[in-house]
C-alpha cells in the first residue's frame, strides 16, 4: 500500500484566482512577481542570492508550466525545456477567506462556506468586554498591543515593557486572529499556553479561527527571538476531513509543524515540530523514514509566509525557494515504490503587494513519484482536489468535496 507526501509551502500563490478582484488582489502573483524582481536584479542581497530565480528542481516538476496556465505568461528563470516530469497544475480556492485555517481545511477536502469574525483595524482593535473577561479570568492587570501588528515588529516594539510589567502582548492581523505574545521565561510558557485556552473559549462568541501562542526570549529589543514552542488553538473543522478518514482507517497522520494545531489536534497521531523550513524539511524526512504503508505526512513550511511574505521581503522569499528547491532532492531519494509526493500552497503572500496580507491567488499543485508520468492535472476548481486524489490515491473513502486527479 502506497504513502502520501504533501508540503504546503506556506503563502506560495503562482497568480490571482479569479474572484481575486472581491479580495482587494486582482494582479497579486507571488511566484511571477518574485521571479520578475529577480530578473530585474530587484532580489539580489549581498550575502544571500543573486541573479535570476533557480528553482530547477520544481521547474522540472512542471512549477513554470503550472505558473504559465496559471496566469497565461511565462515564469522568468523558470525555463525548462521540455515536457514536465510531474503532475501539475493549478487549483483554485472555493472558501470565504484566504486564511491559514480556510486554505488548509480546503486541502483537507472540508471547503470554509462560513465568514470568520475579524477584528477592525484600529487602535484599540479588540472589543473591551472581551479583554476585561479574560484579564479577570487570567488574573492579569491589563494587556499591551491591542492592535494590528507584525509579530516580530511588535515584540521588538513592547518586549521590554512586557517584562517591566508582566502584561503580555495582544495583536491581530489581517487574519481571523488573536495572538499573544510572552516571554517564554519570565511569564512563562505553561502560563501563556493556560492564557490563550483562556482566551480561545471567550473568543467563539466572535466567531475567530484561531488564538496563537508566541513565546518568545531574550533581555532586549535587539536580543528578542521567538521560539518553536508556538502553539495555535484553532476551532475544528465542520466536518470530517481527509485527516479523520485516514485517522478511521487505522493509518497514521504526520503533522510537521504547526498542522497539528490547524486541525484542532484532530486527526493527527503525530506531531514533530521545528523552527524555520530547515528543521521542518528534516521533520519531514525523518516522518518519511518512519511512516508506514497507507500513511500520510502533512507538512506545513512556514518561513516563506512568515518570514518573507507577510514582511514584504522579495530577496528572502526568492532564496528560501531556492534553498528548498536545493533540498527537494533528499525528500524524493527517500520515496518508496507507490509513494507520492505533493507540493501546493493554502494562500499566496505576494511580496509585492500593497499591505501585509495574504493574497487570493491559485496554489501550484505539483505532484511526483516513483512510476508517476508527467502531465497536466489542468486547473482545478477547488483545493479540496487535492485531498481527494491523496484518498484516492491511498485508498480510504471518497469526502463530499472535491474530485480525484489520479
Amino acid at each position: 500500500m502506497p504513502r502520501a507526501i504533501l508540503c504546503v509551502l506556506d503563502s506560495f500563490g503562482i497568480g490571482g484566482a479569479e474572484d481575486a478582484s472581491a479580495f482587494g488582489d486582482a494582479g497579486s502573483d507571488t511566484l511571477g512577481h518574485i521571479a520578475g524582481r529577480c530578473a530585474a536584479g530587484e532580489g539580489d542581497r549581498e550575502g544571500l542570492r543573486s541573479g535570476p530565480l533557480s528553482v530547477p528542481n520544481m521547474d522540472r516538476l512542471g512549477l513554470g508550466a503550472a505558473g504559465r496556465l496559471s496566469t497565461g505568461k511565462d515564469v522568468p528563470g523558470l525555463d525548462f525545456s521540455g515536457e514536465p516530469e510531474g503532475l501539475w497544475g493549478y487549483a483554485a480556492e472555493v472558501s470565504n477567506g484566504k486564511d491559514t485555517p480556510s486554505g488548509h481545511w480546503e486541502i483537507a477536502g472540508v471547503p470554509v462556506r462560513f465568514d470568520w469574525g475579524y477584528f477592525p483595524e484600529k487602535i484599540p482593535t479588540f472589543p473591551n468586554e472581551l479583554i476585561a473577561k479574560i484579564c479577570e479570568k487570567a488574573g492579569l492587570d491589563g494587556i499591551l498591543g491591542n492592535k494590528h501588528a507584525s509579530g516580530t515588529v511588535i515584540i521588538a516594539e513592547l518586549g521590554e515593557e512586557h517584562l517591566r510589567t508582566g502584561k503580555p502582548i495582544f495583536y491581530t492581523s489581517a487574519d481571523s486572529v488573536i495572538q499573544i505574545a510572552a516571554h517564554e521565561e519570565h511569564f512563562g510558557l505553561e502560563r501563556l499556553y493556560k492564557l490563550c485556552e483562556i482566551t480561545r473559549e471567550l473568543a467563539d462568541p466572535y466567531n475567530i479561527g484561531r488564538v496563537i501562542a508566541r513565546p518568545f526570549t531574550g533581555e532586549t529589543a535587539e536580543t528578542f527571538e521567538r521560539t518553536p514552542n508556538r502553539r495555535d488553538y484553532s476551532v475544528l473543522p465542520p466536518e470530517p476531513t481527509l485527516l479523520d478518514r485516514l485517522t478511521a482507517a487505522g493509518r497514521t497522520v504526520y503533522g510537521i509543524g504547526k498542522i497539528s494545531d490547524i486541525f484542532a489536534h484532530q486527526g493527527v497521531a503525530k506531531v514533530l515540530k521545528g523552527a524555520g523550513n530547515d528543521q521542518l524539511f528534516d521533520k519531514t524526512l525523518q516522518a518519511m523514514d518512519e511512516a508506514k504503508d497507507g500513511d500520510l505526512i502533512f507538512a506545513n513550511f512556514i518561513d516563506f509566509d512568515s518570514l518573507y511574505g507577510h514582511r514584504r521581503d522579495v530577496p528572502g522569499y526568492a532564496a528560501a525557494l531556492e534553498h528548498f528547491d536545493r533540498r527537494l532532492p533528499e525528500m524524493t531519494a527517500r520515496m518508496r515504490d507507490g509513494d507520492i509526493l505533493i507540493l501546493t500552497a493554502d494562500h499566496g503572500c505576494d511580496p509585492t503587494w500593497k499591505g501585509t496580507d495574504h493574497t487570493r491567488e491559485h496554489v501550484p499543485v505539483i505532484g511526483t513519484g516513483p512510476g508517476i508520468a508527467g502531465r497536466s492535472v489542468g486547473g482545478r476548481q477547488t483545493y479540496a482536489d487535492i485531498g481527494e486524489s491523496l484518498a484516492d490515491h491511498l485508498g480510504v473513502a471518497k469526502g463530499s468535496n472535491g474530485t480525484s486527479f489520479l
